[in-house]
């Protein structure tokens, strides 16, 4: 064990473990186009997911959020309205879900 001290008492080449973000810190992520998660709330850059739902993609043109709200059509939980509604104020374009869903889908149909 002493072999893997290094000169300050620390112990070296252990993974080092990332703070768990908040979902603040993950809109803010995905705005920059960072990787980063909170739980059911992560980011690749490109793409926003709650739970496995995509919620928001990143284009060219800005930031499109698909409005998984109650009062947007395409209710999931109480949770993903939260994280949609957070990702909304970074948007540039706000989109049915029907929509968002037909132009932004991983499937192929």
């Amino acid at each position: 064990m002493l072999d893997d001290l290094d000169l300050t008492g620390y112990i070296i080449d252990e993974p080092r473990r990332e703070k768990m973000k908040t979902n603040k810190e993950v809109i803010r992520a995905f705005a920059w186009g960072s990787r980063a998660s909170a739980g059911n709330l992560y980011t690749d850059g490109r793409s926003l997911w709650s739970y496995d739902l995509k919620i928001a993609q990143r284009t060219p043109e800005g930031i499109v959020v698909g409005n998984f709200t109650s009062p947007g059509g395409g209710f999931h939980s109480v949770t993903t309205s939260k994280h949609v509604s957070m990702a909304k104020r970074e948007a540039h374009t706000i989109m049915l879900p029907e929509l968002f869903n037909d132009l932004f889908s991983d499937k192929p149909f």
